[in-house]
């Protein structure tokens, strides 16, 4: 067990959450939420990340949401920020040692569909690795050849759909397409995206979403619209429009996570 779980464990004592959920711009302010909260800064888990991204806070936050036992992660790292796709793994790592078996993630995307404009939500159903890397790169055994035919839990997506017609959000449907980043796409490769079947595109996610599935975890993840890809729109893109945007759709997904977190999904059992 990494020294990062044993901390958790001696901090969090006989509270056992199964559910993480790694929260995307927009999504901050959930943490306020938590019941019965313990505060853990990033800086004293050793492996997990320092994220140097605006927007993104560096915490660990455990407690009830929902009636449900969860911990959620203020801030993640980007493959940007370091050239790291595996950023993530250490806190994965220290997350499913001490009891995690379900992933959710979300993030802040920008839209390839015109029909899915800035405010929309996402629930992620697949993704296109677009940045010619992979976080099990160096994975020195058989384990690194992961399925990914159901990357994206069937179970728990029917779950959040749910979830989203009994909260009154309207919630869209799609593949996410993850590229390095940190430049914003050009409208070129935003043409390109379209025609291989993208339906938003983003910076993160996707890692997190590999190495969970190499831990056996369960994953379900949606995207935040925060803006029309490049070209879709007029002027040029930037981080403090996702900034701006992030919150809008951010609170239509809080409310979806909230309905799913304590309906009868199991985790509340």
């Amino acid at each position: 067990m990494s020294k990062a779980a044993q901390i958790l464990k001696e901090r969090l004592g006989e509270f056992v959450p199964r559910v993480a959920l790694t929260l995307g711009s927009g999504l901050g302010d959930l943490v306020e939420r938590v019941e019965d909260a313990v505060r853990i800064p990033y800086s004293e888990l050793p492996g997990f990340p320092q994220s140097g991204v605006s927007g993104h806070a560096g915490e660990l936050v455990a407690g009830r949401f929902a009636g449900t036992p969860i911990v959620m992660l203020a801030g993640r790292a980007h493959y940007y920020e370091h050239g790291d796709p595996a950023a993530m793994r250490p806190a994965l790592e220290a997350l499913s040692a001490i009891g995690v078996n379900t992933l959710l993630l979300t993030n802040a995307a920008g839209s390839l569909k015109p029909e899915m404009p800035p405010g929309a939500v996402m629930l992620i159903e697949d993704h296109i690795n677009f940045s010619g890397t992979n976080p099990l790169i160096g994975e020195p055994t058989d384990r690194r050849f992961v399925g990914m035919s159901e990357a994206y839990d069937p179970e728990l997506r029917e779950g959040i759909k749910r979830a989203a017609g009994k909260a009154g959000v309207t919630i869209d449907r799609g593949v996410y397409m993850w590229l390095s980043g940190p430049t914003f796409e050009t409208p070129a490769e935003i043409r390109m995206a379209r025609i291989l079947g993208g339906d938003v595109v983003g910076m993160s996610t996707v890692p997190e979403v590999i190495i969970a599935r190499f831990l056996g975890m369960r994953v379900a993840a949606c995207s935040v619209v925060t803006n029309l890809a490049a070209g879709m729109a007029a002027g040029e893109l930037s981080h403090q429009e996702t900034k701006d945007m992030a919150p809008v759709g951010g609170e239509k997904l809080a409310r979806i996570l909230e309905q799913f977190l304590g309906a009868d999904t199991g985790f509340n059992a």
